[in-house]
């Protein structure tokens, strides 16, 4: 075991066939407890100079640390109590960090102070009798690691009873609400020594109550665990994770808030792993794929998305970088804002999805009852690492972009994903439209699907042709075949000859100015190449031909008529 910069690499020695070769021990991709991979000897990137940084806060006693989900919060948190908890020895497992360096703070801290670790992030439920049961399962889990509390003479008997229902999960609100106080107030009569609080992913419980209706209840029930970070003599410091700072909410008040870049890889970690597994080459496309983020001024990566990288091009390496973060739950936020989202917000979001920036006042501080306000959206979606600050232009104004690929591919598939739930539902409409022969309608409806669609889509004909045929896939199409004179684009047959023939021919006009000119030319083109009189055709009872023009995401529809005796 070695340390090179702030990362730590372990190694070993393999002896096959004769030869000795050295080789990297695992990735750790979804393992959050510190202890687990330090004693597997996994990759292990050093974030140890936290709590350092955590000790140096004199004066501090609730600092909040928020990060975007997947930024190694839940590992941090681990590491903290691995180093604190009284109950643990485990001065091997930071043998050759950065902490250890610091002896004198190691000897009055490691292991020395009783510590409480708890993490909100399994909290979740449709209604809120379901996600109090899943918190009140956290609670009782939690205090099944101190049952040593239960058989200590310092614990009087009646707060021993409350210990027992909210092990058995029959505590009342009240004394659930209660419970983070008083297992602090316990474990500092057992040690006499005041508590450490480590509490992980803190406003996950509201955040799922927000999306489920039941924000009022959990957070009251969320304020009433917070109340052992108020005036709590018990209290020694606590350290909170989560991915906003909900201060307005009253949880908690006099925050230190850290911007540390200890959640995150920094670009010089980065550059060390990709070497230690002879990956240097794969810098650039990592960068562009996972960096983008800011803290502290400094260039942050996806912890997350990088390690999983690496993973899996070390497993086959003709592997494409793809975004991991879309794969993990939480991107709602963006679905939500898309599907809600006015014709204002679509086209800024077309600006982002382009490469361009937006400049946008940011709300540095918001509480999730907040997010419906469209003047939030880009609050939000900044604080939560969907979007990254390019420059700051002052007073809480500042330019923002999309960080990097990883988070484009989310935007990009929650808008994929949109566009197919709409345009499934106005399928059917449309083929009725056209079949119809009620162009006005049909050019309302073509125009709102496109507006509903994003500026990545190619600004081609031949895009707009597969366009139309998707949307008419429900049905027999026709595409690019020989009729009278020539080939149309699209043709759609009914179901028996009693049925109306509906065909297209598509043009991509060069300016808004040619959409009406050259809708007309297709409606002209299907007169004079003679599609319509096409003998296939003509069994059916009626037809009718479009010429539809396209100019980004605006078209155009003109209507040739045809039946059994003339064209009109």
């Amino acid at each position: 075991t070695f340390t090179v910069s702030k990362i730590t690499v372990i190694l070993y020695l393999e002896k096959i066939g004769g030869a000795v070769e050295m080789k990297l021990l695992s990735i750790p991709v979804g393992v959050s407890d510190f202890e687990e991979i330090r004693r597997n000897g996994y990759y292990y990137v050093d974030k140890s100079g936290l709590i350092g940084e955590l000790l140096g806060t004199t004066g501090t006693k609730v600092t909040l640390i928020t990060r975007p989900r997947r930024f190694g919060k839940t590992l941090g948190m681990s590491m903290l109590e691995s180093f604190f908890d009284i109950r643990k020895d485990n001065k091997a497992l930071f043998e050759e960090l950065e902490i250890a360096k610091r002896h004198e703070l190691c000897m009055e801290w490691m292991n020395q102070w009783p510590t409480v670790f708890v993490s909100f992030r399994q909290v979740d439920g449709l209604n809120f009798n379901s996600a109090y049961d899943m918190l009140t399962l956290v609670i009782s889990e939690l205090y099944k690691k101190h049952l040593y509390l239960l058989d200590s003479d310092k614990v009087d008997s009646f707060d021993k009873e409350i210990v027992k229902q909210l092990i058995q999960g029959t505590a009342s609100t009240k004394d659930t609400k209660g419970s983070l106080m008083l297992l602090t107030r316990l474990m500092y009569q057992q040690y006499g020594k005041p508590v450490i609080l480590l509490i992980d992913e803190y406003d996950v419980p509201v955040a799922k109550a927000n999306s489920n209706g039941y924000y009022e209840e959990m957070l009251d029930v969320m304020k009433g665990l917070m109340q052992a970070l108020k005036d709590n003599q018990a209290l020694c410091f606590a350290v909170i994770t989560g991915c906003l700072k909900i201060a307005k909410e009253s949880i908690f008040t006099g925050l230190n808030n850290i911007s540390s870049e200890f959640f995150g890889f920094t670009e010089l970690e980065v550059k060390q792993l990709l070497k230690d597994y002879n990956l240097s080459e794969k810098m650039d496309e990592v960068k562009e794929w996972y960096d983008g983020y800011q803290f502290c001024n400094k260039e942050i990566y996806n912890p997350w998305s990088t390690l999983m990288y690496v993973k899996n091009i070390t497993q086959d390496v003709s592997f494409k970088p793809i975004s991991f973060w879309a794969n993990t739950s939480g991107n709602d936020i963006v679905v939500k804002y898309i599907q809600n989202g006015d014709k204002k917000l679509r086209k800024e979001f077309d600006v982002l999805m382009s490469g361009q920036s937006l400049i946008k006042y940011i709300k540095p501080e918001l509480t999730y009852r907040e997010m419906d306000n469209i003047n939030n959206i880009y609050s939000f979606l900044l604080l939560t690492g969907y979007l990254r600050v390019a420059e700051d232009w002052g007073e809480n104004q500042y330019e923002l972009v999309i960080p990097n690929k990883e988070v484009y591919e989310i935007y990009k598939q929650s808008f994929m994903s949109y566009f197919e739930d709409y345009t499934t539902s106005k399928k059917n409409e449309l083929y009725q439209e056209l079949v119809d022969g009620d162009a006005k309608k049909v050019n309302l409806l073509l125009n709102d699907i496109l507006l509903r669609s994003i500026s990545y889509f190619d600004n081609q004909e031949s895009f707009y042709h597969g366009f139309l045929v998707g949307l008419l896939n429900d049905y027999e199409v026709l595409s690019n075949r020989e009729s009278g004179n020539g080939r149309f684009d699209v043709c759609v047959l009914p179901e028996n000859i009693l049925g109306t023939v509906v065909l297209i021919e598509c043009k991509h006009s060069i300016s808004e100015d040619d959409l009406i000119d050259d809708a007309k030319e297709g409606a002209r083109q299907i007169v004079e190449q003679k599609y319509l009189e096409e003998h296939r055709l003509k069994k059916y009872e009626n037809a009718v031909g479009y010429g539809i023009s396209f100019y980004k995401k605006q078209c155009y529809v003109v209507k040739v008529v045809y039946n059994s005796k003339h064209i009109v």
